[in-house]
């Protein structure tokens, strides 16, 4: 079975055309200012206006109010809500309840018991992204090209779906899946030839790569 891939970050026409044709099975759109991959809701509304429907549109988003949430998805469809900040189970809750979208909750990794402490969202999120814990004093949760030891993903006992993201290139992402036993994985700063701008080229070599072509 094809390993499942999220090219996330998108901000341009060329690199969201880049990952379909790659076949990519998630674009994702940062909806946090602090971001160097910030976009709004209009522009993501223009380069998803082509996409495939099963092309799945995520919003990244920290610990968004639902009035974020409210002015994203007034002007744009997603197909799933992603919190990279510190959202408690309750929290998911109360945003699946009030925009009944599924739910990717992101849980920074630096050592083994962060992966055992992502079991109490296992009744809450519809899925887990396990991302590399940020470096002191950054000032974003995720997108610091910065990856964890890939073998702790052995440790995860949860129901849960999950993604591995976290400093993922063309060169390395083969052998993440392999020592993870990912089934999906994200890629954001791996893909790009400066700090939001991603590479066409660099989207197609990470996609066939992951997916086993390469």
């Amino acid at each position: 079975m094809s390993v499942a891939v999220k090219i996330c970050g998108l901000g341009d026409q060329e690199s969201v055309d880049a990952a379909i044709e790659g076949d990519a099975d998630y674009l994702g759109f940062m909806f946090f200012a602090a971001s160097p991959r910030h976009v709004t809701a209009d522009l993501v509304a223009t380069l998803v206006e082509d996409a495939p429907e099963e092309v799945a549109r995520v919003g990244v988003f920290v610990d968004p109010s639902d009035a974020e949430l409210d002015q994203v998805l007034s002007h744009v469809r997603l197909d799933y809500i992603q919190l990279h900040g510190s959202e408690s189970p309750e929290r998911i809750d109360e945003i699946r309840l009030a925009f009944g979208l599924p739910v990717i909750k992101a849980i920074g990794v630096s050592a083994a018991h962060d992966v055992e402490a992502a079991s109490v969202f296992t009744d809450h999120a519809d899925m887990l992204l396990f991302d590399a814990k940020p470096p002191p004093g950054a000032d974003r949760p995720g997108g610091n090209a910065l990856a964890f030891n890939w073998d702790l993903m052995t440790s995860y006992t949860g129901t849960l779906p999950w993604m591995l993201a976290g400093g993922l290139i063309p060169e390395t992402v083969a052998d993440a899946i392999a020592k993870s036993g990912a089934a999906a994985v994200d890629v954001s700063s791996g893909v790009e030839s400066s700090p939001g701008r991603k590479d066409p080229t660099l989207v197609t070599a990470f996609l066939k790569a992951a997916k086993g072509m390469g």
